[in-house]
């Protein structure tokens, strides 16, 4: 009995199954390129709100401790209320500073400030009391390039907010500081939705 002819792949089919298989790979590896990609940007952003939300409850636990401390300053004889801020910049007195000293004290003088040298940055400086400068000598603690602008409004008794605020100019504290972080991450800036701590201390 005679065996049948057995019928093998012909070049130019063996090139095109190659082809087929080779197209298949790219498609493959491309989408689970584009998977890793954006999980790696989906850890980015976690990690980045992760830290803006660690920033956030700091200065607010800062900023709700925040205190009437008097105390002269420099060589003035008068006492003054120790609490100053603008737009971009805020200097008040907390019992609860950000980042805590090696030893425990009562009160804490803070600097919130968005400064541009070397590029824009959220800056914080601290320096215990009591002392005569409390707030130009104060040292630096944090500077965060991923906060770009930090501005600050401050409500008054009639609950209208303003833009700065003289502790003796106005006679007291703010009833509250609304705080508005504006972040920037993988070129693009962000503003996130405002930060409204309450002064306890002026809250009657």
């Amino acid at each position: 009995m005679r065996r049948r002819s057995e019928r093998g792949f012909t070049l130019l089919e063996l090139i095109i199954a190659l082809s087929i298989v080779g197209a298949l790979l790219i498609v493959a590896f491309g989408g689970l390129r584009v998977g890793i990609a954006a999980w790696g940007q989906g850890e980015n952003r976690a990690e980045a709100h992760a830290q803006l939300r660690g920033l956030a409850v700091t200065l607010s636990r800062a900023l709700g401790s925040t205190y009437p401390y008097r105390a002269s300053l420099g060589q003035a004889p008068d006492s003054v209320l120790l609490f100053r801020g603008t737009e971009s910049r805020l200097e008040f007195v907390t019992q609860t500073p950000p980042f805590p000293p090696p030893i425990p004290v009562a009160f804490t003088a803070v600097v919130l400030a968005t400064e541009n040298e070397n590029g824009p940055a959220l800056v914080v400086r601290q320096r215990v009391l009591p002392n005569r400068e409390p707030f130009t000598e104060a040292a630096v603690v944090l500077r965060d390039t991923a906060v770009q602008q930090m501005a600050f409004r401050y409500l008054n008794d009639t609950g209208s907010w303003q833009d700065t605020w003289d502790a003796d100019v106005e006679n007291g504290l703010p009833r509250a500081v609304q705080a508005t972080i504006t972040t920037i991450r993988q070129g693009r800036t962000e503003t996130m939705p405002p930060l409204t701590v309450a002064i306890k201390t002026a809250i009657q």
